[in-house]
């Protein structure tokens, strides 16, 4: 469990680190993430960029277990 638990904060970190370089890729922008402007403040709810990046770590995980 711990192992698990070390690897997605790695995984986490990583993708922390690499966010800059996706957003110029066009992640984060994609028409199906919603951004709201409220007083004076934003949110960001990138529907679309969870469900790329959930279906590319299933086929990775899919693929490393065969």
């Amino acid at each position: 469990m711990l192992k698990w638990l070390l690897t997605l904060a790695v995984v986490v970190f990583a993708l922390g680190l690499a966010w800059p370089l996706l957003l110029k890729l066009g992640l984060g922008r994609l028409p199906g993430d919603l951004q709201f402007r409220n007083r004076g403040r934003n949110f960001h709810f990138p529907l679309a960029t969870s469900l790329i990046f959930s279906a590319v770590i299933t086929l990775l995980l899919w693929a490393l277990r065969i």
